[in-house]
């Protein structure tokens, strides 16, 4: 079985009161997930930056 389809089998057995702590887990997990990726987009833009604010970078862009 896949880690899915445990996760589920263990949400199923579990007590009603474990529920709430469980989505909440997920929620914090799933807010994780994107706070890194916009650390990353973040650490990113500076060394990106010098590229963007190019001529060539808005000729190429200009008929989009």
């Amino acid at each position: 079985m896949d880690s899915k389809g445990l996760l589920i089998n263990e949400i199923e057995r579990a007590p009603e009161f474990l529920l709430d702590e469980v989505l909440d887990f997920v929620y914090f997990l799933k807010a994780k997930i994107i706070k890194e990726k916009l650390d990353t987009a973040i650490i990113s833009e500076s060394s990106l930056k010098k590229d963007w604010l190019k001529l060539e970078e808005d000729e190429a862009w200009q008929n989009l």
